[in-house]
């Protein structure tokens, strides 16, 4: 069998369309026009013989061999970035204070660093996980260089990556009886989650009470998990054992919340530009595309 050389470029366009959701989408994004990118996959069917796209509505869905080979694009397109990262920044040394919340330590940003920190090795990286008021005080006591947190966009240095949809989040069984006020389950005060929900269901006339109360994340989702009651985070980040409530079990809609970056507005040194050059790369597309719509 001849060795086919699939075209990195090309695997790049696949992987921007699903991500964004289009060709439209894709080829503002990669610098080309919807036909060239078309001619594009038709190239990658031909080298690859299998047809990768079937249609589906008035747009186009992935075959069994196209989620395949968009699998292994994924893989290869961050092996070729990271081995790139790798030559370019070799010199890079020092270190860097980066905070995060929870809700991140748990998901994508360990992966994230973990690819710095091989791309990087000389860079020693000091993680703090915490609430956005204690990252945003660190950073602007100079004990941070980089702080992710929700919301922060009226602060000067704020750089928003994305505006994630807040949801109700509730265990596998209903937290309250009919007629009851709804019992959350909230961080202390302040907190950038809590406020947007009591608002929203006093705009919706329910009546409501804080059932629990704690400034750690674990905790709450074991409180949501024992079902003292619901809370509210955004729906893209929750633990798989918990649900997404929405209109049908009588909640109301809720808003959008930011997610920025913050340097404090100082010069960064190159370590942290660095990582914050990663962080713009890798916050998943999903997140900036997927639309702000409340559970079924």
């Amino acid at each position: 069998m001849a060795i086919i050389d699939l075209d990195i470029q090309i695997l790049r366009t696949l992987v921007t369309a699903q991500d964004l959701g289009g060709f439209a989408r894709a080829a503002a994004q990669v610098g080309r026009s919807q036909s060239a990118v078309s001619l594009q996959m038709r190239k990658l069917e031909r080298q690859l013989g299998e047809p990768l796209f079937r249609k589906e509505g008035r747009g186009l869905a992935l075959t069994e061999a196209g989620d395949r080979i968009l699998a292994y694009a994924r893989r290869i397109l961050a092996l070729n970035d990271e081995a790139v990262t790798a030559v370019r920044g070799a010199a890079i040394a020092g270190r860097v204070r980066f905070g995060m919340p929870g809700d991140f330590a748990e998901t994508w940003l360990p992966a994230v660093l973990g690819r710095f920190k091989r791309a990087h090795p000389a860079v020693h990286i000091e993680a703090a996980v915490d609430r956005n008021n204690v990252l945003l005080e660190r950073l602007d006591k100079g004990q941070l260089d980089l702080a992710l947190v929700f919301g922060g966009g009226g602060r000067g240095d704020a750089e928003v990556l994305a505006r994630l949809p807040m949801a109700w989040i509730g265990g596998r069984e209903p937290s309250r009886r009919a007629g009851e006020p709804v019992p959350l389950a909230v961080f202390e005060p302040p907190c950038v989650f809590r406020q947007p929900a009591t608002a929203a269901l006093d705009a919706a006339g329910i009546p409501w009470r804080i059932a629990f109360s704690s400034p750690s994340l674990s905790a709450l989702w074991a409180a949501v998990d024992a079902g003292l009651g619901i809370t509210v985070r955004t729906g893209i980040i929750r633990p798989d054992h918990l649900r997404r409530l929405g209109r049908r079990d009588g909640l109301p809609p809720l808003p959008e919340i930011e997610l920025s970056l913050h340097g404090a507005g100082r010069a960064l040194p190159a370590a942290a530009m660095r990582l914050k050059e990663i962080l713009l790369q890798t916050v998943p597309a999903a997140y900036l595309h997927r639309p702000a719509s409340s559970a079924a």
